[in-house]
C-alpha cells in the first residue's frame, strides 16, 4: 500500500523484514517497524478524537495544543478548531530517534491514511 499527498507520504509492505513502513513529510522520511506504525496509528486517532470532541467549544480566535505519548512516540496536535498540524518525536530504545512534523494542509490527510492502513 502506498499513499501520498502534498507534504506527506505513507508506504506499507508487511512482507518486508525489519522495517515494514515508510512515513514522510516535506524534506524527511523514516522507516518504521509494524509496532511503531501501530502505535502511531493509535496516537493519531486518539488526538484527532480529542480535538473533534472539543473543537466546537473553541472560539474562532482560540488555539489549542494537545500531546500524547505511547511507546516510543510523542505526538502533538497544534492548531485551532478547524485546522491543525502534527509534530512528533520517535525515540526507539537502543535503536534510533527522529523528529518531524506535518503542516496543517497535510496532517488530517496523514491521520486518514494511517487509519485506512488498517491493522497488520
Amino acid at each position: 500500500m502506498q499513499r501520498e499527498g502534498p507534504g506527506w507520504r505513507l508506504a506499507v509492505d508487511p512482507s518486508r523484514d525489519g522495517y515494514q513502513a515508510l512515513i514522510g513529510g516535506d524534506g524527511w522520511a523514516i522507516e518504521l517497524n509494524l509496532d511503531e506504525l501501530l502505535a502511531l496509528q493509535s496516537l493519531c486517532a486518539r488526538l484527532q478524537e480529542q480535538h473533534d470532541a472539543i473543537a466546537d467549544q473553541l472560539m474562532a480566535e482560540e488555539s489549542i495544543e494537545m500531546a500524547l505519548e505511547q511507546g516510543p512516540w510523542w505526538l502533538e496536535l497544534s492548531g485551532d478548531r478547524q485546522r491543525w498540524s502534527l509534530r512528533f518525536i520517535l525515540n526507539s530504545p537502543g535503536s534510533r530517534g527522529a523528529e518531524g512534523m506535518w503542516s496543517t494542509q497535510a496532517s488530517a490527510e496523514v491521520c486518514l491514511a494511517l487509519a485506512k492502513a488498517g491493522s497488520f
